[in-house]
Formats: C-alpha cells, structure tokens, sequence
C-alpha cells in the first residue's frame, strides 16, 4: 500500500461491509499480506498429499510415503510462518528464507512438495516477505535529515560544480618530477 495514498474516512451513510473492507486494506497494507497468504497456502498441499487417499471405484491409490510425518512438519511450519507474517512483521526475513528452505526440503519429503502446488506458492511467499519493506509515511523527515545529515542537494551546494577534477593544491604535474623517465623533454636515459 502506498504511504501517501488518501486515507479513508467514513462517511455516515457507508455500509457496514465497506467500512469493514477499507479497515481491512488498512490492515493488509501495514504487513507483509501476499507473503503471508502464499505461504500459508503453501503448507496445506505439502501437508495433506502423504495421506491422501484417491479413491477410484473399487481401486485405492494411498500416496502415503515414509517421510509422512516430515511432510506433516513442514506443511504445519509453512502454516505458522504465514500466519508469523501476518502478526509479526519484525521477523519477516526469518520467515522469508525459512519458508524457502522449507520449500526446498519439501521436494523430496512430501511428493515434490505436494506436487508442486505447495512448492512453487511456499518460494513466491518467501520472496516476497524478504522483498517486502514497512514504508514511511509521507510527512515525516527522512532519518539523515533528523539526525543532522546532509541531503544530496545540500552536499553537491557545498560542493560546487563538479565537472572535472582539477588539480589540487599539493599535486605536482607529471613533467615537474626529477627522474630520468622525464630528463631531457621526456626521453629516458639508459644509465
């Protein structure tokens, strides 16, 4: 969500269900939501397809695997870490590599990680809560300018033009040195 977007304000006339919709987008746009919700999704495919039973007819297909009881672990892990960044945004980079880590593990613990249906949602999820950042709102300074520093359009004022570098006070030209490389209008002696 934008931090300079106009905030909403509730009319009288406003029906229950829209002002429940725009505290909602408020509260969806102070967290990391989309990653939350990818990696929430993501645990339930991992977690439910080394039980699951297909039944086809007379015919059963159990899709039940020794690694039954780590698929359960990591689909419930998935869950808890969408659900850690819905509500604790601070650890929102821990949740982010966990949860693709847990992905990764899940290919070949659970089914290739519920047939890709928990895989593929559990590393969008983990990118987007390490790409995600809490924003700033719109008047307030930003923290150099508190803490004294200079902004960019102050420093290259106190600077001056920069166009090329000149020659400083305490460097000598090249031709000014003594050595022989530079005797005799810049022919080397041998000796």
């Amino acid at each position: 969500m934008n931090p300079q977007a106009p905030v909403y304000v509730r009319a009288e006339d406003d029906a229950w269900l829209t002002v429940a919709w725009y505290h909602f987008r408020a509260w969806r746009g102070r967290r990391p939501f989309w990653a939350g919700l990818f990696t929430f999704v993501s645990g339930f495919p991992i977690a439910y397809f080394p039980y699951a039973d297909l039944r086809l007819g007379n015919l059963s297909l159990a899709m039940a695997t020794t690694g039954g009881a780590g698929a359960l672990i990591i689909g419930v892990l998935l869950i808890t870490l969408g659900l850690a960044l819905w509500f604790q945004q601070a650890i929102r980079v821990f949740a982010g590599v966990a949860s693709i880590l847990l992905a990764l593990v899940s290919l070949p613990v659970s089914n290739l990680g519920g047939f890709g249906l928990g895989f593929v949602p559990a590393l969008v999820g983990g990118a987007l809560a390490l790409a995600w950042v809490p924003g700033q709102p719109a008047d307030e300074e930003p923290a150099d300018q508190r803490q004294g520093g200079l902004d960019m359009a102050k420093a290259e004022a106190l600077a001056g033009p920069q166009d090329f570098p000149g020659r400083r006070g305490t460097e000598m030209p090249a031709h000014a040195s003594e050595t022989t490389a530079h005797a005799d209008g810049g022919r080397n002696s041998a000796g």
